[in-house]
């Protein structure tokens, strides 16, 4: 079937009410998107942030007519004009197939490949990770999760015991197990996070633990790699110095790369020589050791 999408930008204080309101008349969804001028990339823990200058999307069944839905929207938000509201005519189509289109095999560094699960892995001399785009954060498409697997590509944890905190789909340390360490463990506060990373390890034929953080026990390892966010690293900064062996080594990503400076900074002061290893975009990627 076909849809019909109403498209408008409304600045933040309009755009929950607004949403309210086309979900009470009729809209099957409605979604927040960006305009192209504002990034939020570290917003504060427990809350939902939406631009100054919001795009909002409500989907409606195309049999619904636009003059009424415009009339209604007019009475329950007056403040805006009805000439804002734009329509579009959206085709049927298979959702599924254009979704899994989206995603091809890709190589990081020189022998290590995230591949879907629905694709043949291009290279089958090669370390291929099999993962599917799912409900927790880490496909290889964001710059530092490719930041962190490049570096992993490079400096392969051959029996080497290993930790990924804040495993989101375990790419890390399914990567890591794939490349040769002889122990790795992975945690992460999201229950979800936890489920993607067994899964996809069992799909990887790889033995991990993963383990909620409030549960969560390990030694100290030769090699600990965090890909989350700037606040959250500085925090754990303590915790990841008792995790990590002496001479051990630390790989800090999902931190902006003007972040890093402070980082190195606040991680030297508890015991690691860290070093601005990568950037890409505006993100950074941060590599050193124990001293």
């Amino acid at each position: 079937m076909a849809w019909i999408q109403l498209s408008i930008i409304v600045e933040e204080a309009l755009a929950e009410p607004l949403s309210d309101a086309l979900m009470d008349i009729g809209a099957v969804s409605v979604t927040f998107t960006e305009t192209g001028d504002q990034e939020i990339f570290e917003p504060e823990i427990g809350t939902t942030p939406i631009w100054d200058q919001t795009r909002v999307l409500g989907l409606f069944d195309a049999e619904v007519d636009n003059a009424t839905i415009l009339l209604a929207l007019t009475q329950l938000m007056p403040q805006i004009q009805p000439s804002a509201y734009k329509f579009e005519l959206i085709e049927d189509k298979d959702w599924i197939r254009e979704w899994m289109d989206q995603f091809k095999p890709m190589p990081f560094g020189d022998n290590l490949w995230i591949v879907p699960s629905w694709l043949e892995a291009p290279n089958p001399d090669a370390v291929n990770l099999l993962l599917d785009p799912g409900l927790a954060f880490g496909t290889g498409t964001h710059p530092t999760t490719a930041m962190c697997l490049t570096w992993l590509d490079q400096h392969p944890p051959l029996n080497k015991s290993v930790i990924d905190y804040g495993c989101g789909s375990g790419i890390l340390a399914i990567a890591a197990a794939k490349l040769g360490a002889k122990q790795v463990k992975g945690t992460d506060i999201d229950p979800q996070a936890i489920t993607a990373s067994q899964d996809n390890a069992q799909r990887n034929s790889v033995p991990i633990a993963f383990a909620l953080v409030k549960d969560f026990n390990a030694e100290p390892v030769d090699l600990l790699i965090a890909n989350i966010l700037a606040g959250p690293l500085k925090e754990l900064a303590a915790e990841f110095q008792r995790l990590v062996k002496p001479g051990g080594q630390l790989v800090l990503s999902g931190l902006l790369a003007s972040q890093a400076d402070d980082l190195i900074a606040h991680y030297h002061d508890v015991g690691f020589n860290l070093n601005q290893l990568d950037t890409r975009d505006d993100w950074g990627c941060l590599s050193g050791f124990k001293f």
